[in-house]
């Protein structure tokens, strides 16, 4: 590694002994005291690669000078045998270490409110967002998340015009917001006598579930409607008033939420997820470098953007950000093997940033 960054690992492994000694101090307030132990424990992950690393350079050090000195046979060739594994290791380890002075996505630990919509297609383009949705939903369950759906309009068709869920857990924006962008499909409609093949879309948004604190929104810019809540082919579905529209003056974005009996309830969700894109709608303002660094290396995360193909009768999946292609869709849809893509786009978006800070 060179001088420049052995120093700035020095500094880090000062650093975090500073830490752990003003915590093991007295005279901290709670405030400080959250704050120091925040940052020991995001340091301390680093500070044990580095400790990793450096114990294998001295377990190298001794080794060569053994190699060196030994005047007995068996052991200079032992040593000579350690020697070979030991530098076979080191560059993992030196490339583990790098990775881990990757600057993190402050909202990687975020939950997320995820969105899917119906694009171009119809009816079919609708059962795919359905499937979509439910994709997600059994990849939750594999994952140990907890999937709360908050809105679903229905077709009647067993589609949905849009559905949208809050996933809570860990790691949750960090391992999903790559899943934002058109997903496009092609299979032979249930509905289709010819047996052609038909090609439709749909669109996902993942965003970083935001609290009241990160975004503060003025009811004097809310326009709020209540209705009656309305199902399939738009049959009234209750009595009362509970369905809530929610339009924010400033921006026009709106929100619809009538999936709970409760009218306070429904205006609590579909806040909720006002909330949500408008702090996305800031982070990409604020970060609007990391956005054009993200694009370059596997997409905009914009809704707008085509990321995957789901081909039915190939039984492919073909994710065209990283040219990855896996021949196990039902496994995909299962959600048992998203996680092959979700890894190789992690691992692409790491190695580009890792690239970026070496260039």
């Amino acid at each position: 590694m060179e001088l420049s960054l052995e120093a700035h690992l020095e500094q880090l492994v000062r650093h975090h002994a500073e830490l752990r000694d003003a915590l093991g101090g007295s005279g901290l307030t709670g405030v400080d005291f959250a704050r120091l132990s925040k940052e020991y424990s995001e340091l301390s992950p680093i500070v044990d690669s580095i400790a990793v690393l450096r114990r294998a350079r001295d377990e190298l050090a001794s080794l060569l000078e053994m190699a060196r000195s030994s005047e007995d046979a068996e052991l200079k060739a032992l040593a000579e045998d350690e020697l070979q594994t030991l530098r076979e290791r080191l560059p993992a380890l030196e490339q583990q270490v790098r990775l881990a002075l990757l600057p993190k996505d402050a909202d990687d630990e975020r939950n997320a409110i995820l969105e899917a919509r119906a694009g171009t297609g119809g009816e079919e383009a609708a059962l795919f967002a359905a499937a979509l949705f439910r994709m997600y939903q059994r990849y939750a369950a594999v994952r140990g998340w907890r999937f709360e759906i908050l809105d679903l309009s229905e077709t009647g068709l067993g589609g949905f015009k849009e559905a949208t869920a809050l996933i809570s857990g860990r790691d949750v924006f960090a391992r999903l917001k790559f899943e934002s962008g058109v997903h496009r499909v092609q299979r032979v409609p249930e509905t289709e006598a010819s047996g052609r093949i038909h090609t439709s879309a749909a669109t996902v948004a993942v965003l970083p579930e935001a609290e009241e604190v990160d975004v503060r929104i003025d009811e004097k810019e809310l326009r709020i409607d209540v209705f009656r809540a309305s199902g399939p082919g738009g049959q009234s579905v209750n009595t009362t008033d509970s369905a809530v529209r929610i339009t924010h003056l400033p921006t026009g974005l709106v929100v619809i939420q009538q999936d709970e009996k409760s009218q306070h309830k429904n205006k609590a969700r579909a806040l909720k997820v006002l909330r949500s894109r408008l702090y996305e709608m800031e982070r990409q303002a604020r970060d609007s470098a990391r956005a054009a660094e993200r694009k370059s290396q596997v997409g905009s995360g914009d809704r707008s953007e085509r990321i995957r193909t789901y081909n039915f009768p190939q039984g492919r999946v073909t994710d065209h950000r990283i040219n990855l292609t896996l021949y196990k869709i039902d496994k995909v849809m299962s959600g048992e093997a998203l996680d092959e893509i979700i890894d190789a786009i992690l691992a692409q978006d790491r190695a580009v940033r890792f690239a970026t800070i070496e260039g």
